[in-house]
């Protein structure tokens, strides 16, 4: 809606109050070695600039924030916000307020109409096919897709692949495309997806000098029906190296 600043300022406090809340929690778990009047002096300088910080922006969220999005948000955009609250969570209490029911309300997608006619709608947002491939695609890694009956349905075109894959095996049974040594582990990772026992299976392995994670995942709807299974491959050799912390470009 055009509104910048105050959101951008509040975001800024966000971060200075969780920078905060960590400095406090850090202290009180080295309380034993810290001096007692030392500890008791920088706690109450913490807790006062929390309770200040936090004063001041109960009061702009409130009288500024709050206001202005009154002003320029329609009421099926509450609606939605509502949702993301329930899914984000509450702080201190829960309204108790019903439950809305899931696509009740749309939201406005900026989407033309021609546009709209081959969007794909996913729980949280929407995506049109082509922006769909282009993100798998991008992804660091290989992602193949396992249909309830075994058969081979997508697989996506990483520029990092490691392994060759070409159209041929789609529609294929996914024990057709392993080497027969490793058929009966395919055959058990399904089993236990299919039967409930397991959601997950991962193995590492050398590949022409890359370290290499293999995982599998199994896929089920909203009330838990398998519905196939995700294969994730992913070079993590250089993601072992790394150390310390990278916060900037």
């Amino acid at each position: 809606h055009g509104i910048i600043g105050p959101p951008a300022a509040m975001w800024i406090e966000h971060e200075k109050i969780r920078e905060t809340k960590k400095s406090y929690h850090l202290l009180v778990q080295n309380v034993g070695a810290t001096n007692i009047n030392d500890f008791i002096s920088e706690a109450a300088r913490i807790s006062d600039y929390l309770v200040t910080t936090l004063l001041a922006h109960f009061h702009k969220e409130n009288n500024v924030l709050f206001q202005m999005a009154l002003k320029v948000m329609e009421e099926d955009e509450w609606f939605a916000v509502r949702e993301e609250f329930d899914d984000i969570g509450y702080c201190c209490f829960t309204p108790k307020l019903p439950k809305l029911k899931t696509g009740e309300n749309e939201i406005k997608t900026g989407l033309t109409a021609q546009q709209i006619a081959g969007v794909i709608n996913f729980e949280a947002g929407h995506m049109l096919p082509n922006e769909v491939d282009a993100l798998l695609n991008t992804l660091p890694l290989e992602i193949t897709f396992i249909d309830s009956n075994d058969k081979v349905r997508y697989f996506n075109r990483s520029k990092e692949r490691l392994f060759v894959r070409t159209k041929a095996v789609l529609g294929r049974n996914v024990q057709q495309c392993h080497p027969q040594k490793s058929i009966h582990l395919v055959n058990q990772i399904l089993s236990d997806f299919k039967s409930g026992r397991k959601d997950e299976a991962s193995f590492w392995i050398n590949f022409k000098d890359r370290f290499v994670l293999i995982r599998f995942f199994a896929v089920r709807d909203r009330d838990g029906n398998y519905l196939g299974c995700m294969e994730v491959v992913q070079d993590i050799t250089d993601i072992k190296r790394l150390e310390g912390e990278k916060r900037l470009l």
